[in-house]
């Protein structure tokens, strides 16, 4: 399934970002063609052009399998020894989270890019290109590999390939995530036949279709790599859940950030930025964690609740109030919903802290590294007696804050 889902995520995306990006490419290897007899005959003209932008493509996708094997080998080593190997390990499930995490936000951003703040968004690039490589760089090796067209167009596409690329690194994040050299070629040969028909009939029917038709198909890549994103965070009953912990600490992060840009400007304002998407991170870490625990530890046995010890359901009831007062947050962190809840957006958004409340108090009850284990040790009371001392903290930074920033 994960490899149609590869395959349908390249064509679509092809279609609103290669076009743009790589068509420049392609078309100066095709006037190449043209120009290099003096009178060709039109027959030899198409011919001559297919042939070149075969191999280019071809190139390109043999340099996509090539990176997806060294980025999958990659992989398989940092989980080759034991604890850290097989789909169970912490560190597995940790990049599946922080892998899926990233796709979701990519796909957000590609079918919502005008409702997410541009003061929470990653860095912008016109290209959908790589955010530390500017427009003008990307421009400038472009037209240098369109001057090295005429040269051999296999071995171009190889370099192709490795072209800094937004959109490409969707499916190598993916191709990192799968752990096993065959398992990241595969997805990389997935996506590069994907953007295959896009690529090979660039300046024909692709060029005549209107910008809006383009942007669509864009955008439903967009939701592609959303579910792509959702598959590898839900994907296994065997990894150990991480996703609570996270919930935790990202919400945290939001909770501070203003505070903490405020008396350390010059090295905390990152957090300030991005706070909006770090806050979405936390509930969408939330949602995950629910549904992991709904699916593999009840099997959708609501029913089951019941039979459960007082203590661990009202670990549970805390944890679904936590759920709601952080979802109104999360549902209107776009300036949209600025704009139209006026005053009262701060005041909802207000609403993470009982929501933070909550949430550690499910995570003390309920977690088994902490207290909702049976046997309790000296280690779960440290557990518990270090998220305390957390909570401590970041209530007293804003408390502090705010007192300051009032008087």
């Amino acid at each position: 399934m994960e490899f149609g889902l590869m395959l349908s995520l390249g064509f679509l995306g092809s279609f609103g970002h290669c076009l743009g990006m790589c068509s420049p490419l392609s078309t100066a290897l095709l006037l190449s063609d043209r120009t290099r007899s003096s009178s060709p005959s039109q027959f030899s003209i198409l011919n001559s052009q297919f042939i070149s932008v075969a191999l280019l493509n071809l190139g390109r996708l043999l340099s996509y399998i090539l990176v997806g094997m060294a980025i999958g080998g990659v992989g398989s080593l940092v989980m080759a020894g034991g604890q850290w190997a097989g789909i169970g390990s912490g560190l597995r499930q940790g990049l599946a989270i922080f892998a899926g995490g990233l796709l979701i936000w990519s796909g957000l951003k590609t079918v919502m890019p005008d409702r997410l703040s541009k003061r929470t968004d990653l860095p912008e690039s016109p290209t959908g290109s790589h955010p530390g490589v500017s427009a003008r760089g990307h421009s400038w090796i472009g037209g240098m590999m369109g001057k090295l067209a005429t040269a051999s167009p296999f071995v171009l596409g190889l370099l192709w390939g490795l072209m800094p690329c937004g959109f490409l690194y969707v499916a190598q994040i993916k191709a990192a995530e799968s752990s096993s050299p065959g398992a990241g070629a595969s997805v990389m040969l997935a996506f590069g036949l994907g953007t295959m028909p896009m690529m090979l009939g660039v300046g024909t029917l692709a060029l005549r279709w209107s910008q809006e038709r383009r942007s669509q198909l864009f955008r439903l890549a967009g939701w592609v790599t959303i579910t792509i994103g959702l598959l590898t965070v839900f994907r296994s009953s065997e990894m150990v859940d991480l996703t609570g912990h996270g919930a935790v600490i990202l919400l945290m992060l939001a909770l501070v950030a203003r505070p903490m840009a405020v008396r350390f400007p010059a090295y905390c304002m990152g957090l300030l930025t991005y706070r909006r998407a770090i806050g979405v991170g936390s509930f969408v870490c939330a949602v995950a964690h629910t549904a992991h625990m709904l699916v593999h530890t009840y099997n959708w046995n609501i029913g089951a609740i019941a039979f459960l010890p007082v203590s661990q359901r009202w670990g549970l009831i805390a944890g679904l109030g936590a759920l709601i007062c952080l979802g109104f947050p999360a549902m209107t962190s776009f300036d949209a919903a600025v704009k139209w809840l006026g005053p009262h957006w701060r005041r909802l958004h207000l609403l993470s802290v009982p929501g933070f409340a909550l949430a550690v108090g499910h995570t003390v009850i309920v977690g088994s590294h902490y207290l909702g284990n049976l046997e309790l040790t000296a280690q779960h009371w440290n557990h518990t007696i270090g998220l305390i001392s957390s909570v401590i903290f970041v209530m007293a930074v804003r408390i502090f804050t705010n007192h300051r920033l009032r008087f």
